[in-house]
């Protein structure tokens, strides 16, 4: 059987298919809205030299930058005749459930029968459909499910080497930027010569970065455990910037953002959170809770396990003018008495000089 399964998102043979695609299409076709094409838009952001073509049907424009305001030229194509040479296409959305489109099964049919890879992150795994399995194994091509994982590991509690820094992204809701803040402040870090890893803990900033935790999808008992694992394997590192999940106070999400604090027993945290959001994404009718109550709960959480605390405050200010946003931002510093960006708008390098800061303190222990 030719068919590569992933079976767990820290093998290395796996993790090093997923970096070795450079000729990558982003499934999208009909879903291209900023909420469901969050994962298409993150790589065209972080991964595009690796992307050459987004297969989008529904909609006028020609290129990613006007669809998705990322990409640049990368071209939009209604069909894979059009792009001959790709090694991959990755399912490009992540929609409430995790459900692959029944309308998507002919395209990725087509994709296998080319010898093209498959890649997903959706709950719906690849492997238990017997067609794609088929296709996949008369032509060689692979079938990887991102979130398909066999972690059965619980947390010792045990200590990390002291001079790895521990930064994790918490937030007042889902969606609303965690991934960005850490991979922004990961690579501000390591442009000032610092050595620093992203430590990918969701579908998407595993397809960007080639390897990580797909932590929605670990039984409840070993999420503390793999993401502990994960953070030993890594902590060699000056600094190890750890994607955020959900939120502490979501009435769906909550147990994998306490398992993340506990598990990688962070030495700080940057608070996200969305300006003009005012309920629970996916859940209209619960509000928010305020970021007063956040910040407390995120401390108070987090110290049960190692000694922690906020170091910064980022800021998505997406859906504000310019003008707005930069008020913002001013209300913000003056709120909460912290460092504060919008890693987009003015960049990450307010948190960045927040956890050299940290630093110095967590060796000085």
């Amino acid at each position: 059987m030719k068919t590569a399964v992933i079976s767990d998102t820290a093998t290395a043979s796996v993790g090093q298919r997923l970096r070795n695609h450079h000729r990558i299409v982003l499934l999208t076709d009909g879903y291209s809205s900023p909420f469901l094409a969050k994962t298409a838009i993150s790589m065209l952001r972080y991964r595009s030299e690796d992307v050459v073509a987004v297969l989008e049907s529904g909609t006028s424009t020609l290129t990613a930058q006007e669809t998705f305001n990322a990409g640049g030229e990368i071209p939009l194509v209604s069909d894979l005749t059009q792009v001959p040479s790709a090694d991959a296409i990755y399912i490009g959305i992540a929609p409430p459930g995790g459900s692959l489109p029944p309308a998507w099964k002919p395209i990725l049919l087509e994709a296998l029968r080319r010898n093209i890879d498959v890649v997903s992150g959706l709950h719906d795994f690849l492997i238990d459909d017997a067609d794609l399995v088929q296709a996949a194994e008369e032509s060689g091509a692979s079938l990887i499910d991102v979130r398909r994982n066999r972690f059965r590991q619980i947390a010792d509690g045990q200590p990390f080497r002291p001079g790895c820094v521990r930064i994790h992204a918490v937030g007042q809701d889902c969606s609303l930027g965690k991934m960005v803040a850490s991979l922004e402040v990961e690579q501000g870090l390591r442009q000032l010569g610092y050595n620093s890893a992203f430590i990918a803990t969701g579908q998407t900033g595993i397809m960007i970065s080639g390897r990580g935790v797909p932590v929605d999808c670990v039984v409840a008992d070993f999420v503390n455990g793999t993401i502990e694992r994960f953070i030993r394997q890594n902590e060699e590192h000056d600094f190890l910037l750890i994607e955020g999940q959900g939120s502490i106070s979501h009435p769906a999400y909550s147990a994998v953002t306490l398992g993340l604090l506990h598990g990688a027993a962070p030495d700080g945290l940057i608070y996200c959170y969305e300006a003009g959001r005012e309920n629970v994404k996916g859940l209209k009718d619960v509000p928010l809770r305020s970021h007063h109550e956040l910040l407390k709960a995120y401390e108070v959480a987090a110290n049960l396990r190692n000694p922690c605390r906020i170091i910064g405050v980022a800021v998505n200010t997406r859906t504000l003018s310019e003008e707005a946003a930069m008020a913002e931002l001013e209300w913000a510093k003056e709120e909460f008495q912290l460092p504060v960006c919008d890693v987009y708008r003015t960049g990450p390098a307010a948190l960045v000089e927040a956890a050299l800061q940290l630093r110095t303190e967590v060796l000085a222990r």
